[in-house]
């Protein structure tokens, strides 16, 4: 576990691992991830028959989060295809100081999950909604 010299924010090795699982292995959907203390921890995994409607039902309404979500989608020629969603989930409602906590470790956090593809800031669930993440894919 490395501690980030900018925000003091480490982040503990299963947030690494589970990203390599879900990025790899497809043995999960969806990741949430939350700051604890001082490091950054796995909180949630989805499995790979979860929708992206369970997905956005497990972040938490009034605190922020970081979640990582693998979205199958077909493109114009007919491939199947994914890809790897950031999500830096941050609603209006959180207190200033988590969403200051969150904002300063987003990049150095992001920088630990190799083979992000698609970063989106969300403050509200219109924010990230299935089109939005749909109209990003392409």
């Amino acid at each position: 576990m490395q501690a980030n010299s900018g925000s003091g924010m480490a982040v503990d090795d299963e947030c690494k691992l589970k990203f390599l699982d879900l990025k790899a292995k497809r043995n999960y959907r969806f990741i949430v991830f939350k700051i604890e203390g001082q490091k950054v921890v796995v909180e949630k995994l989805g499995q790979p028959d979860e929708s992206y409607e369970n997905f956005t039902a497990s972040l938490p309404s009034d605190e922020c989060r970081y979640a990582v979500f693998d979205f199958d989608f077909i493109t114009n020629e007919n491939c199947q295809k994914s890809k790897i969603y950031f999500i830096a989930w941050s609603p209006e409602v959180s207190t200033v100081r988590m969403k200051m906590v969150y904002a300063s470790s987003k990049d150095r956090f992001k920088r630990e999950l190799d083979g992000i593809q698609v970063e989106l800031q969300a403050t509200d669930p219109s924010e990230m909604s299935l089109d939005i993440i749909k109209a990003r894919a392409y």
